[in-house]
């Protein structure tokens, strides 16, 4: 099942499409545009293995909105690499379209396609791809040059990216100096010295030791709140989707199963196979107080006020402790509802899951 738009709640239902794409194919093998035409772009499994095709995406459609972070996820095989490759027509795909602000990259030439990548898109892939000859500050600036900016513009630019991603007084380092994650902090302030408006980031953190990967995704939530980037983001890792996604798109098999914000696929799962993936996750971090609220009874005292989109593990202490209902308010204080002790304590133990599935 596709993924459908945001809920009215998502706040990237109010923003401006930057990136979509409608039944993506990509079929690897002899003639696969031309079988999966004949076929009306609805060839079943049987269908591919007769003409000796493998689907790696099969008809994908998503929408990512401007300032947002979508993260693309599956495991090993879903195809979530391959779809990002063809968003940014690194390979091409077989069937269907890409429209970056509106524009069909499909129907783009080579040429236009290597000034977009130079201008308007970003790249940050799992092997960090270092020149080892260069310092810190020349990779930086390395992408300025290809695109043939003076020396003392690009070296400022790629000075002023270096210190957004805190690697002051590194500059004159070589990649073999540094850390891992000093090495991936290279890469992001090399994509961004671009100024790129879509930046895509395919497993960035992934090579790296846990407690480093935590900075990095904290480096990244800095950075967007300072830089407000449209990013596409590739993770096996639902932990790692919840701490940095607006939306998550689930794949499995080359097809998007379900979209939606993370607490809506840990909720609201479509499938068997979205609820198997979420199982393990800690609902108190994802959950919401709209999404645990029940609506105001009157002449309720509250022992306190939540925003809508506080996370039950931030207040789950300050509610159980009060032992009395908290008010959920909008920005403008406007009462919307009420998160009753014993809601927050079916969260914390499972039995709100356990009803469920009753």
């Amino acid at each position: 099942m596709q993924g459908a738009t945001p809920s009215p709640g998502s706040d990237a239902a109010t923003r401006a499409v930057k990136l979509a794409c409608r039944d993506v194919w990509k079929v690897f093998g002899p003639n696969a545009a031309r079988e999966l035409a004949r076929h009306g772009h609805r060839p079943t499994d049987e269908d591919l293995a007769k003409a000796s095709l493998v689907a790696a995406v099969r008809e994908a459609s998503l929408t990512v909105h401007e300032g947002e972070i979508f993260i693309i996820m599956g495991l090993s095989g879903s195809g979530k690499s391959t779809l990002l490759r063809c968003l940014a027509r690194l390979i091409e795909p077989t069937a269907g379209t890409v429209e970056f602000d509106g524009r069909d990259l499909l129907k783009a030439s080579e040429a236009e396609m290597i000034e977009l990548r130079r201008h308007k898109m970003g790249m940050v892939f799992q092997n960090f791809a270092l020149l080892p000859h260069l310092s810190v500050i020349e990779n930086v600036a390395f992408p300025l040059a290809v695109q043939g900016i003076a020396k003392a513009e690009r070296l400022k630019r790629a000075q002023d990216m270096v210190d957004l991603v805190g690697l002051r007084g590194r500059e004159g380092f070589y990649p073999r100096e540094l850390s891992g994650g000093q090495q991936q902090r290279v890469g992001i302030a090399r994509s961004l010295a671009t100024k790129p408006e879509l930046w895509f980031l395919d497993e960035p953190f992934s090579a790296l030791d846990p407690l480093i990967r935590r900075e990095m995704q904290d480096e990244l939530v800095r950075l967007q709140k300072v830089l407000h980037k449209t990013i596409v983001f590739i993770t096996h890792d639902f932990d790692e989707a919840i701490r940095l996604a607006d939306r998550v798109a689930i794949m499995k098999d080359g097809a998007i199963i379900q979209t939606g914000t993370p607490e809506e696929l840990v909720t609201r799962p479509a499938t068997d196979y979205v609820a198997e993936f979420t199982r393990d996750v800690q609902r108190a971090k994802v959950v919401s107080a709209r999404g645990l609220m029940r609506p105001p009874r009157q002449g309720s005292a509250y022992a306190g006020h939540l925003a809508p989109t506080d996370k039950v593990s931030s207040f789950a202490a300050d509610v159980i402790a009060a032992a009395a209902p908290f008010a959920v308010r909008d920005p403008a204080g406007v009462l919307l509802g009420e998160v009753m002790p014993d809601a927050v304590l079916d969260i914390l133990t499972g039995n709100d899951q356990r009803r469920n599935a009753a």
